[in-house]
């Protein structure tokens, strides 16, 4: 566990192990906006050190442990440019950058801002903004703002998950004793910005190998004829469609997903 200084107020924390076995990649995990390192560090970064390959996770400005200025605007901007910075400073080996939801899109924008990646992993990332994602996308900071994440999780959770994890998540949620999340939060600061984030990003511009992974049971932004036309325009793809899974593959299913970007990996450091 270590920090990037950025400078007096402002810090990126990460989590980096170097490869057990000469050439192997190390993978870069790009969290969603809500995420944390926790989200990799559980099962997925531990499943891929055992079989030789270096993980380096991290934390936006914003979320857990990274610290920021309260009077910076957390966009998606800064989010990627951090990224270019934390990879640049850390040097990872051969990064195969790992992104889940918008997390990918994060990743693929800092590769094409100079990021070095020998791969580049999207998991439920693939989307366009259409009318319906555009109100679920505003309302987000409005749920936040009204009732915390306690309110926002409770919405979502059963429409993002398969049906066995929301299963087990239920007991969690539908508590009530809502509060609004204080608006300096770091959290609120991501949710607020996040809403200008641009996803007009040329998919066809990438020059490396692309594994997406679509989990089959997001009922909430997976739209299967953008996802196959957008796939369509990745030069050098892999695809991975999962019907047992939703949106949040590192924690509905660890083990399946450690197996996946191991096979990548493998691709990846036989080159």
């Amino acid at each position: 566990m270590a920090e990037l200084e950025l400078d007096g107020g402002n810090a990126i924390y990460f989590i980096h192990s170097t490869p057990q076995r000469a050439g192997a990649p190390t993978f870069v995990f790009v969290n969603a906006l809500t995420g944390s390192t926790d989200h990799w560090e559980a099962a997925v970064a531990p499943a891929l050190r055992d079989r030789g390959f270096g993980t380096l996770s991290y934390n936006f400005r914003g979320q857990d442990k990274s610290r920021f200025d309260p009077a910076l605007d957390l966009t998606n901007a800064l989010i990627v440019d951090d990224l270019v910075r934390l990879v640049g400073a850390v040097r990872p080996a051969r990064p195969i950058l790992t992104g889940l939801s918008i997390g990918g899109l994060y990743a693929a924008q800092a590769y094409a801002k100079g990021a070095a990646a020998e791969g580049l992993v999207l998991l439920n990332t693939l989307r366009e903004i259409n009318p319906r994602i555009a109100w679920i996308n505003d309302a987000l900071p409005h749920y936040v703002a009204t009732g915390g994440a306690a309110l926002f999780m409770g919405l979502m959770m059963p429409l993002l998950t398969n049906q066995e994890f929301a299963a087990r998540m239920r007991p969690n949620y539908l508590k009530g004793g809502y509060a609004p999340l204080d608006p300096a939060h770091g959290h609120a600061n991501l949710m607020r910005h996040s809403v200008a984030t641009d996803w007009g990003f040329d998919w066809a511009s990438l020059d490396l190998p692309v594994l997406s992974i679509t989990g089959m049971q997001d009922r909430v932004f997976r739209d299967p004829e953008v996802i196959d036309r957008l796939f369509a325009r990745l030069p050098d793809a892999r695809r991975e469609d999962w019907e047992d899974a939703g949106h949040l593959l590192p924690l509905e299913r660890p083990e399946p997903l450690a197996d996946s970007l191991a096979e990548f990996g493998a691709e990846i450091e036989g080159r």
